[in-house]
């Protein structure tokens, strides 16, 4: 590790989109704070934009669910060699990791020998299941930055240097959508009822919740025929969605522009997500939801054997209660979906209870004293250059 060189190097990666995006932001922020810092390392365009040249393509990392993953496994152990050598190679003065535990964690455990301060950011959900996991992580990194206040006292508890910087779902703008500018450009009535439908952004996750979901509208057409089913997807899924929409009783409008997504907010009354980030992002917008899931019966037994929380939406799990409807596996049906929806478009005390109490949830998510996730992650980051001896690692 070169202690002393004017210009610190970071050598940052993400293992896919989101941590892409996480990881734009965060090297925009430290370079707000120090213009000095140079980057190298693996991510995707987001990164790219703010002048990372990846060492290899990010969508080489992009693999979720073993089985996926299985004939993949050379390929991840050859690009987990070219990363590693590379850190040996360019001699950083400090890795940064987001999130994609199953690549980052590796990585981490690979260069633990090497001397180099190590940052990880985005903890692994190991308090949801699996807790014990927790015991493999000394050693793993200097600092571990959290996007959940919770997050902090547990990992803490099992003697890891942990600081909660704040979710950044705060700077997605899914709050700034123009409901009008939406109903225009799909020259929908001010009358028609919008359904935003999230039922996941990976090729694997959305087949499964899309058919319940077109049966759930074919019993709605009965009560409310004017409802307008949205679907926001990535590009990537985009494909996958039409195919599996393409015989619903109510053609959906399929959206894969952010912007666009978020207009599609501001419009709708409801909304039937999957569990996760999406949760978060709706409850910024104001959308009144509920939540639904549905897994191979196998896999729900034995996820409900490991599972050490009440809740699986994240802003119960926040809230400590159920703010938003849980509606899974065999709660996971047309009929009780279309009651719920139901419910939420003709209901005006469930949806403005569901709005109050995110706006509490998400006052809790910002970063310590009020400040942006990504600059309380950079300041994390350039603390830990400081304590390190790191010279003109200052703002």
């Amino acid at each position: 590790m070169v202690e002393n060189t004017p210009q610190p190097l970071i050598w940052i990666l993400a293992g896919e989109a989101s941590g892409d995006v996480l990881g734009a932001r965060l090297m925009h922020a430290i370079r707000a704070q120090n213009p000095t810092i140079r980057f190298a390392g693996v991510g995707g365009p987001r990164m790219e934009e703010e002048g990372l040249q990846s060492l290899f393509p990010m969508r080489d990392l992009a693999v979720m669910g073993l089985v996926e993953i299985l004939p993949r496994i050379r390929a991840l152990s050859a690009r987990l060699d070219q990363a590693v050598t590379h850190i040996k190679a360019v001699k950083p003065d400090l890795v940064v990791t987001i999130d994609s535990p199953g690549f980052t964690l590796r990585l981490l455990r690979r260069i633990a020998g090497l001397g180099v301060l190590r940052v990880h950011y985005v903890a692994p959900q190991v308090w949801a299941w699996r807790q014990q996991r927790v015991k493999e992580f000394p050693g793993l990194w200097d600092e571990l930055l959290c996007l959940l206040p919770f997050e902090e006292k547990f990992f803490g508890q099992h003697g890891l240097k942990t600081r909660f910087v704040g979710h950044p779902v705060l700077q997605s703008g899914a709050q700034n959508g123009n409901a009008e500018r939406f109903r225009k450009q799909h020259g929908l009535s001010e009358t028609a009822r919008i359904l935003v439908l999230m039922p996941g952004s990976r090729r694997s996750e959305a087949p499964r919740l899309l058919p319940v979901f077109g049966r759930m509208l074919a019993l709605l057409r009965q009560s409310m025929p004017d409802v307008v089913p949205v679907i926001p997807v990535s590009p990537v899924v985009a494909h996958t969605v039409a195919k599996e929409t393409a015989r619903w009783p109510v053609k959906p409008l399929i959206v894969t522009d952010l912007h666009t997504k978020h207009d599609a907010f501001a419009a709708a009354g409801a909304a039937l997500t999957k569990s996760g980030t999406s949760t978060l992002e709706l409850a910024l917008a104001g959308v009144p939801m509920a939540v639904t899931y549905r897994v191979n019966p196998i896999t729900a037994f034995m996820a409900r054997r490991l599972i050490r929380v009440p809740y699986v939406a994240m802003v119960n799990l926040l809230a400590g209660r159920e703010v938003v409807p849980e509606l899974l596996q065999e709660r996971c049906t047309p009929e009780i979906l279309a009651q719920e929806v139901q419910t939420l478009f003709e209901n005006p005390n469930a949806a403005a209870q569901q709005k109050a109490a995110f706006k509490t949830i998400l006052a809790g998510l910002q970063g310590p004293n009020g400040t942006l996730p990504a600059d309380a992650a950079a300041c994390a980051v350039l603390e830990v250059l400081r304590a390190g001896g790191i010279k003109h690692a200052s703002s």
